[in-house]
């Protein structure tokens, strides 16, 4: 076992520095003791030992009283290399001896500053966690791994209650599939599941999307608009991309979860809604609020329940399951197909754009007879016909290296954006409703 670290020097120190590799010691469970400080005598150990929040806001699981402390300061996550330790954007940062520390792995014994608080992170025990139960789940769900499991397990649970839920996890990952999993097992069945895409669109259009608008009340307003809360009475809305939402629209939202009502745009009328929110972003809203890009208030509104969606590459073993899913989707018929003989391939891929990345790649495969993993390295197309057959004309072959150019330039570009479609067509100089329909085109927005 190694320590990793991505370590940020302060504004006098030298640029970026990497600890010396060491063995560590795996943590079975998660504690946390306050070794300096006001807290200090403070011991937090989490029933599951497997993840833990610190922070001044009351929602952490280690509540310190520090005010050099930000609201949420740092997350520890057990994993089976050591403790993964992420920094939230602190404001005075997470320090490992004379060392600012954004993202790192550390094993128990290791000391953290967090402002003028010190703690130590520890072993709490060999603590075994059960299997997680067998429940009912969505055909859209598919995988047999142990955080799948869990994401069923929390979806059955949390579609019982009303509850707004958070959903996370990295752009592809399927968190549309999570959020309408929920709404088809829960009593909002029989209604609609209205999505707002945050993202997709101008800040000036958000507010009437959410809560539409009076005839007349701006320019092209030729008639009365029934909003996403409106016409989702009953049922559910999901919020897409909420950490792209603009600030001066975060008011307005946050007054729809408290009072169950809301104005159109344009109108003086409250009208009153029956609505179920769910919530799903790519950014962790915890950092965005101690950054001051989300309202504290709307984030505990939106955040009663979580549901953390793992990246693909977090879970090989589902891959094969994946393919022959999405095989059966385009055949019709439940096996691998001609991607047999590339399991293990497609096994060790990064995934950057995860499960949306899988399924274009087994579509690709089926229609075009070959696999294209995109890759830092020269794109590479796998044949999976045999060798020795006619040449391509070339207006299909110049077609096909242009559909491969573009996801594969599609793809660093949203990343790049960090999944904002308004940074990313400033970044490509493109027009941004062209950008979004390129990304809909190559499966990576919905």
């Amino acid at each position: 076992m190694l320590l990793h670290t991505e370590a940020m020097a302060s504004d006098d120190e030298l640029p970026r520095t990497k600890l010396q590799p060491r063995p560590i010691k795996v943590v079975r469970k998660l504690r946390v003791r306050v070794d300096a400080g006001v807290d200090i005598g403070t011991v937090c150990a989490p029933d599951d030992g497997a993840k833990l929040a610190i922070g001044t806001s009351e929602d952490n699981a280690l509540v310190l009283r520090d005010p050099t402390v930000s609201r949420y300061h740092l997350e520890l996550q057990r994993t089976v290399e050591g403790v993964q330790l992420i920094d939230l954007g602190s404001r005075n940062g997470t320090w490992v001896g004379g060392i600012r520390v954004e993202r790192a792995i550390v094993a128990a014994g290791t000391q953290l500053r967090l402002g003028d608080t010190t703690l130590t992170v520890e072993e709490a025990g060999q603590a075994v966690q059960p299997p997680a139960a067998e429940v009912p789940r969505s055909a859209e769900l598919v995988g047999e791994s142990d955080a799948i499991r869990e994401v069923a397990r929390l979806i059955y649970k949390l579609a019982r209650v009303d509850s707004s839920v958070l959903i996370q996890g990295e752009t592809g990952v399927g968190k549309e599939v999570v959020a309408r999993a929920i709404h088809e097992a829960s009593p909002r069945r029989a209604h609609e599941m209205v999505i707002v895409d945050c993202g997709s669109m101008p800040a000036t259009l958000i507010a009437s999307q959410l809560f539409g608008h009076e005839r007349g009340s701006f320019t092209g307003a030729d008639q009365r608009r029934a909003g996403a809360f409106e016409r989702a009475n009953g049922g559910t809305v999901l919020l897409d991309e909420i950490g792209e939402l603009p600030l001066d629209v975060q008011p307005a939202l946050l007054g729809v979860l408290e009072r169950r009502a809301f104005t159109r745009v344009g109108g003086s009328q409250a009208v009153e809604v029956d609505v179920r929110v769910l919530a799903a972003t790519h950014r962790d809203l915890r950092a965005e609020v101690n950054a001051g890009r989300f309202r504290a208030d709307l984030y505990y509104r939106l955040a009663v329940a979580k549901i953390l969606i793992p990246s693909l590459r977090e879970r090989p073993d589902d891959i094969e399951l994946l393919v022959m899913h999405f095989v059966q989707r385009l055949t019709g018929v439940a096996e691998l197909g001609p991607l047999a003989p590339a399991i293990d391939q497609l096994k060790a891929h990064p995934w950057s754009g995860n499960v949306r990345e899988l399924r274009n790649v087994v579509e690709a495969a089926v229609v075009m007879g070959e696999i294209d993993l995109a890759s830092d390295q020269p794109t590479k197309h796998v044949p999976l016909a045999s060798p020795g057959g006619a040449v391509a004309p070339y207006r299909e072959a110049r077609a096909a290296a242009l559909q491969h150019f573009e996801a594969d330039y599609l793809r660093t570009l949203i990343d790049r954006a960090g999944g904002n479609a308004s940074e990313a067509a400033r970044l490509a100089r493109m027009d941004r409703p062209y950008l979004l329909t390129l990304l809909r085109k190559h499966g990576l927005r919905q």
